[in-house]
């Protein structure tokens, strides 16, 4: 019974997969590009379950072709348009990030979150 849910939902499977895999990298570790790459992980999960949820087998895309008006022989555009805006926060998030993480190196010589966190109670303690 379980493998043929699964099996019928293999992509919402993989999106939850892939979403605690990024989750994980996201909390675990304390290097900063490990974090971004993880935040990146979970945001292509949550794309991955909305264009799941929003394709329906046997429909096509909502473009209207050979004079078919009615509306149930398409898909809904509104996922598809979640995704493409989720697509560009999701790239000028990453490009803010790495542009701090760039500055944090620079300032700190280290990516770890621990080391720089150790490096600040230095400096306030003199």
């Amino acid at each position: 019974m379980f493998v043929e849910f699964i099996t019928a939902h293999m992509e919402e499977a993989a999106a939850m997969i892939l979403f605690g895999i990024g989750f994980s990298l996201l909390l675990l570790n304390q290097n900063m590009i490990k974090k971004i790459m993880g935040l990146n992980i979970m945001d292509t999960a949550v794309y991955l379950f909305l264009t799941a949820k929003g394709y329906i087998y046997g429909r096509m895309v909502p473009i209207e072709v050979n004079g078919i008006n009615d509306p149930n022989a398409y898909t809904n555009p509104i996922p598809d348009g979640l995704v493409l805006t989720g697509i560009v926060v999701s790239v000028s998030v990453s490009a803010l990030l790495l542009s701090l993480t760039i500055r944090l190196y620079a300032r700190y010589h280290t990516l770890n979150l621990d080391d720089i966190i150790m490096q600040l109670h230095k400096e306030e303690n003199g």
